[in-house]
């Protein structure tokens, strides 16, 4: 099983080689290859080389920070290399994936585990946080960065990302690599949907504050001055209850367009995944007491994050 997923990709996994270091891509749609934005930090043009030897020149066509993507196009590819499918429906913990890649200028190494958590959070290169991410046992190392995350079938689950310690490593979603590299294709950038929020999980200790009956929701606690969420949305005051300091106060949110909102996760991963700038969302927020419904139009985000805000 693994021996067939390796043997039907390997020809379409290149090593992605720039002056300061080298990575892992693979092929998709015509001539471009993706890889992670940090493989290419700020190169114009890679080296990329095929598992047959072939060497060719490739163009960073589009990188994008905020979800640590890129998409290099290559002068040419082997007649062997073809492009690789995305999986259509969204991994499950405990399924079977195999990583293949390019680690310690090892080429062409694979490793295999399961996915051991999906809808991670974790940290991308301009400071702000990777929504929708797949936690894998799979062996991870450096210059695996930017290699397919593949399933049993064939089909490209994730792109390998990052590792964080043993038997821990994260892959960024076929569904959001799915939205955003068309865009780099297209247009050499890709503009994220923006709240200008920062908020917390509401706890039975911030619930009991805040005279909630039930722990549910993210409690406002600040706005950004000027963001789209400034004067829809209001934040909460800091209090010591019980020896913790707590957000008192503030709005409650409990859904995105009807959609409820559990975590943060649930709430970038919707954001990321179904919403666009300069749409407009329905916020359903407890306030007072009371359940109301308030519209917000998002912007883009800025090009850094000053603290975790959304």
């Amino acid at each position: 099983m693994y021996s067939r997923v390796y043997r039907e990709a390997i020809s379409s996994v290149v090593s992605v080689q720039t002056s300061r270091g080298q990575g892992t891509g693979f092929l998709y749609g015509d001539g471009h290859v993706i890889t992670n934005a940090h493989v290419v930090g700020t190169a114009q043009n890679t080296q990329l080389r095929f598992d047959d030897g072939t060497w060719v020149t490739g163009e960073v066509s589009g990188r994008d920070v905020h979800s640590d993507l890129a998409v290099v196009s290559a002068d040419s590819t082997p007649d062997s290399a073809t492009s690789l499918s995305f999986a259509q429906d969204r991994p499950v913990i405990g399924q079977e994936v195999v990583a293949i890649g390019n680690p310690y200028d090892l080429d062409g190494t694979v490793t295999t585990g399961i996915v051991s958590g999906t809808d991670r959070l974790i940290p991308s290169p301009s400071g702000y946080r990777i929504p929708d991410a797949i936690q894998t046992d799979a062996a991870v190392n450096p210059g695996n960065s930017g290699g397919p995350l593949m399933s049993t079938d064939g089909t490209v689950v994730g792109v390998v990302n990052s590792k964080r310690g043993d038997d821990i490593a994260f892959g960024i979603s076929a569904a959001l690599t799915q939205r955003v590299v068309p865009r780099l294709i297209e247009n050499g950038t890709y503009e994220h949907a923006y709240l200008g929020v920062s908020f917390e999980t509401v706890t039975p200790t911030i619930a009991e504050a805040n005279g909630l009956d039930d722990p549910r929701g993210l409690v406002v606690v600040e706005t950004v001055n000027t963001g789209p969420a400034e004067g829809v949305l209001s934040g909460s005051e800091s209090r010591f209850v019980n020896g913790s300091r707590v957000p008192v106060g503030g709005d409650v949110l409990l859904a995105v367009d009807g959609t409820e909102v559990h975590s943060f996760e649930d709430l970038a991963s919707y954001l990321a995944l179904q919403t666009r700038p300069d749409e407009t969302i329905e916020l359903t927020v407890l306030r007072d007491g009371a359940e109301q419904t308030v519209e917000l139009t998002l912007e883009s985000r800025p090009e850094r994050s000053r603290s975790p805000l959304r």
